[in-house]
């Protein structure tokens, strides 16, 4: 028995994952993730600068978006590959940390993964390629840190001059280049009334209405927002004030209002009517108590009925009911008012008070606006334009600059934009990488190449010659690093130049995060070695089928 050959025992099948789930690793699934990033770097790559294209985007409803925002077209594309998803956060997170840049990170992750894919081919560790990006992202941002320019606050007239630099740089590549004289001003003029320390962006409101020119649009110092719906008896209203008390409530001024409604028994018709006045002398407590403080302006944010509007006009107030939370919060912040959830014992403290109310027309709709507020730490834009689309891009593009100089008012260091700081630390980083040994060096010099995609693509997107562009800057920041450190590409005269001296400006943070951010999704990236994608449940609904039971219309078995 011992001498025969035996079979071999066949080993059992060992299934821990459910039928039909898709498992790929290895390096193949690494290189398949570096290619569909790339995909998604290529989709945006020619929106970058102040010749970048735009991108018409069509949703599943039918929404039609025009943008060039690097943050609105991630957002708007549908990207399912789970790897490339991290390029769409990191442009999302560029957006709400600092509000430019969001094209320029997703197109440095890219192009990062793109010079060490054939290392990933050749069998290099992921591991020593993280080591030398993380390595490398420190040296960058150390770097920007040491040649960036500190601005003077001392001089408000120069600071002033600074944050509108600023600003113009983020709407070179916008829609409203064009006018970004005009609208410089109206960025910088709406983040120098908000409160210097918080400067919070909720207290700016935006308000479009289509109709007229971008120049039509105008920066008002208060609060400004659409007539709310209103019933009988509110063209009796006075429509203006000087000096007014304002009061704002979350209280409802109707009669029968649903939530309220109940049903009550009653024996004599005596007892019904009892109920009816009862009612009535509710909501007239009410109206008499707000006219008792003084307020000649009065906002709801719930419904202001037909009785109360009429019991206002009669008494020369100003109401207006269904106002939006943001509306209200920001008439609070500006006329000093707090909102009230009660109509009893109402003082003279939750009163706000504003020079001048007045409710205008501006375009084809009605608007309340509030001037001259002594609290004032908000202010209003109301934008015009020729078609929705684009008014939504110009609001696009305000965002990003008034994100843009916040930060330059909070970080007062500024670096020179047109791809001057990329390349200053692309040379910084290859002469570094020189003194370092082994496969690091090789590493650090892919990023210092990586980097050059900014001004590469600014040239392609504005029909340069690229390769002669890039071989003059390369020249000039290995000549002299420190008189030539910001040379760029000027793509107003279409030639190499000190971008500093042509008031080519941005936050230093601005590039900083987004050197940090790129890096470390190249880093996320890289890391993931297995994706394993579980199978779709079977949604019956979707699949056109009837849903099982023995609702209505369906037969019972057996029958």
């Amino acid at each position: 028995m011992a001498g025969r050959g035996q079979m071999p025992m066949m080993q059992p099948q060992v299934i821990v994952l459910k039928e039909g789930t898709d498992t790929s690793q290895g390096v193949p699934q690494l290189l398949s993730n570096i290619s569909a990033c790339q995909a998604i770097c290529d989709t945006i790559r020619t929106t970058l600068g102040p010749r970048g294209m735009d991108k018409l985007i069509v949703d599943s409803q039918g929404r039609v978006t025009i943008s060039n925002d690097g943050a609105t077209i991630m957002k708007l594309l549908d990207v399912v590959q789970p790897a490339a998803r991290t390029l769409v956060d990191i442009a999302r997170a560029q957006d709400a940390e600092v509000g430019d840049g969001t094209t320029s990170v997703v197109l440095l992750a890219g192009e990062l993964l793109k010079e060490v894919k054939d290392y990933v081919d050749e069998g290099v560790s992921s591991q020593i390629i993280i080591k030398g990006f993380r390595r490398a992202a420190d040296l960058a941002i150390n770097h920007i840190k040491e040649i960036a320019v500190d601005t003077d606050r001392s001089d408000k007239a120069k600071f002033r001059d600074l944050l509108e630099k600023c600003a113009a740089t983020s709407m070179n590549s916008k829609l409203i280049g064009s006018q970004k004289e005009f609208f410089t001003k109206m960025v910088v003029d709406a983040v120098m009334r908000l409160d210097q320390d918080e400067l919070n962006e909720d207290m700016i409101g935006i308000k479009k209405i289509p109709g007229g020119a971008m120049q039509d649009s105008i920066l008002v110092d208060g609060v400004a927002f659409k007539k709310s719906f209103s019933y009988a008896g509110f063209e009796q209203q006075p429509k203006s004030f000087d000096l007014p008390k304002i009061i704002c409530l979350n209280v409802e001024l109707e009669l029968k209002a649903e939530k309220d409604n109940a049903e009550v028994r009653v024996d004599k018709v005596s007892e019904y009517q009892a109920i009816v006045d009862a009612e009535w002398k509710i909501i007239f407590d009410k109206l008499d108590s707000i006219v008792a403080t003084g307020a000649k302006v009065v906002l709801s944010r719930l419904p202001i009925g037909d009785l109360a509007t009429q019991y206002f006009a009669d008494r020369n107030i100003f109401c207006a009911g269904r106002v939006s939370k943001d509306d209200l919060d920001r008439v609070c912040e500006a006329t000093g008012c707090r909102v009230q959830s009660t109509t009893t014992d109402l003082t003279a403290k939750h009163l706000g008070v504003c020079e001048r109310f007045e409710e205008c027309q501006i375009g084809g709709q009605r608007f309340n606006v509030f001037k001259g507020c002594p609290e004032a730490k908000t202010c209003t834009i109301i934008l015009r334009g020729g078609a929705e689309q684009f008014i939504d891009e110009v609001e696009r593009s305000l965002h990003d600059s008034i994100m843009v100089v916040r930060r330059a008012v909070k970080n007062q260091t500024v670096v020179a934009g047109g791809g001057a700081i990329e390349m200053e630390i692309s040379r910084y980083l290859r002469e570094t990488a020189r003194k370092i040994e082994g496969k690091q060096q090789l590493i650090i010099t892919a990023v210092a190449k990586a980097l050059e995609v900014i001004p590469r693509q600014l040239c392609e997107n504005a029909g340069f010659d690229t390769t002669d562009f890039i071989t003059q800057l390369r020249a000039r920041h290995a000549q002299d690093p420190e008189k030539y450190k910001w040379y760029g590409v000027d793509i107003e005269e279409e030639k190499v130049a000190d971008l500093f001296k042509k008031f080519v400006w941005e936050p230093a943070l601005v590039k900083t995060n987004a050197i940090a951010s790129a890096i470390e999704a190249a880093c996320l990236i890289l890391s993931v070695d297995e994706t394993v994608t579980s199978q779709k449940s079977q949604d019956p609904m979707a699949a056109g089928q009837p849903m099982p039971g023995r609702g209505r219309g369906m037969p019972m078995g057996g029958r």
